[in-house]
């Protein structure tokens, strides 16, 4: 059977369409823009095998913490804007200023887990923490550097021990961010230039080889399965040669553990990473996640309460998902060790939804249609990536035979249509009817017309299932 898809894209989606199902749409009067990719591994059954997982999973935990949450985006008495994880190189906090801070990190109210429950309850699949952000503090137990949790605080213990072992309990996969160029904690890492002076006169090869490799390997070597190191802002120091020795350690040390793909230049990642908090306006080729936050901020900041809505994150994940990526949404918990309640209430309604309609998600591939994503506007945003006029109404899902209509905006008048299937459709029924109690359908030269109840069965979003032969 054979995909007619009439976006003038089918080149590009064919080796993404993970369903048998056949759609047509009308073409529209623009051109989809290339998204920029960097260079990914190749297909290689290793690849194949260390990836198979993340495919399937579609929806992650990033946490961002540190020594950081205890100003919580206050210094000496005044808010500092930008994120909470920034707040020493934004207020360019002295390194001997900002090492007190860790006298005073002592998260007693810390539960390992609680915060894997909570992933656990918001169906997440993935939980990616930071062993050591930009500040340069480890928080894991590092023989390479006092400067990290157990040795440096009065907390003396390794939270990222009791994590590990929570997520596996739970069968969450467990990974690591690491910043690889970035330390204004060291003389040599790169950033902290009101310390210590420019960074292109700094002995980056210093660090590179005496923190970053020796730290790396300390996450790979001691908290068992790692399922991905998440590099981050690899600056022009990360050259094709650091990349990948970064690379090759990683593979060297846990064969299936994932590279993210901010590792550096030329070298190749296993999947890749869209910029902070964006979303692609169309289908992406490649393996690729967006990184995104509940509210302004990855680290706690105590002042920022733009909290996002349950419906408008269920909605980025099917929105993701039906354009081939994953979504790995961040929480910043408090230097208590709690992860604020907002974010807790936030999660767990989502997990309502992702609990009755997972199906539509996890191991889901991408839309066969197109034209719900919009078209552009003729703006573009900060980073000049065109900026669309989208319609929120519905996105698509696909696994072989089926459809899933997640509607976010449910029909009044009691008929939902479809764009155009040109494949024999069997039937059609609602994914949180636990009968699947069958729609009444109706072909028309519009589509494919299916009566629907007054109200949908799950808040937010309720997914009809289309079946095809």
């Amino acid at each position: 059977m054979r995909h007619r898809l009439t976006l003038g894209i089918a080149a590009l989606l064919a080796p993404l369409l993970a369903s048998s199902v056949t759609a047509q749409t009308t073409t529209p009067d623009y051109t989809i823009p290339a998204q920029p990719r960097r260079p990914q591994s190749p297909e290689t059954p290793q690849h194949a095998a260390r990836i198979g997982w993340w495919r399937q999973a579609k929806f992650g935990m990033f946490i961002h913490w540190g020594i950081y949450s205890v100003p919580a985006g206050v210094y000496k008495g005044e808010d500092v804007k930008g994120i909470g994880e920034w707040i020493m190189n934004h207020a360019k906090i002295p390194v001997k200023d900002y090492e007190k801070y860790a006298a005073d990190f002592n998260p007693t109210k810390f539960d390992a887990d609680a915060w894997a429950q909570l992933a656990q309850d918001a169906g997440m699949k993935y939980l990616v923490i930071t062993a050591k952000h930009h500040d340069g503090f480890a928080m894991f137990k590092s023989e390479a550097s006092p400067y990290n949790i157990v040795d440096a605080t009065p907390f003396h213990r390794d939270p990222m021990k009791e994590l590990a072992a929570a997520c596996a309990k739970r069968g969450i996969r467990f990974g690591f961010y690491y910043s690889q160029a970035q330390d204004w904690h060291e003389p040599n890492g790169i950033g902290n230039t009101w310390d210590f002076g420019p960074d292109d006169k700094k002995d980056f090869e210093q660090y590179f080889q005496d923190k970053c490799i020796p730290q790396v390997t300390e996450i790979l070597s001691n908290y068992g399965p790692i399922a991905l190191v998440w590099f981050d802002t690899p600056r022009n120091v990360m050259t094709p040669e650091r990349a990948g020795k970064l690379e090759k350690l990683v593979h060297t040390l846990q064969p299936n553990c994932l590279v993210s793909g901010r590792i550096g230049q030329g070298s190749k990642s296993d999947y890749d990473s869209e910029g902070d908090n964006h979303i692609p306006p169309t289908v992406r080729t490649g393996d690729w996640e967006t990184p995104a936050t509940l509210n302004d901020t990855w680290g706690y900041k105590a002042h920022d309460h733009n909290w996002k809505k349950p419906e408008d994150l269920v909605f980025k994940l099917t929105d993701i998902v039906s354009k081939g990526g994953n979504y790995l949404l961040n929480v910043g918990p408090t230097a208590e060790g709690e992860i604020p309640p907002e974010s807790q209430q936030i999660l767990h309604e989502v997990g309502i939804w992702t609990k009755a309609n997972g199906e539509a998600i996890y191991g889901a591939g991408v839309t066969p249609f197109g034209a719900e994503f919009g078209k552009p506007s003729g703006k573009n945003d900060s980073r000049g990536r065109p900026i669309y006029d989208a319609p929120k109404d519905w996105r698509c899902t696909t696994k072989p035979g089926k459809l899933y209509f997640s509607v976010f905006n449910w029909p009044t008048d009691g008929k939902f249509l479809t764009p155009p299937i040109t494949d024999k459709v069997k039937g059609a029924y609602l994914l949180a009817d636990p009968d699947h109690k069958p729609l009444a359908i109706e072909n028309t030269d519009k589509g494919l017309s299916i009566s629907v109840p007054e109200k949908g069965l799950t808040p937010y979003a309720t997914v009809i299932v289309v079946e095809t032969e």
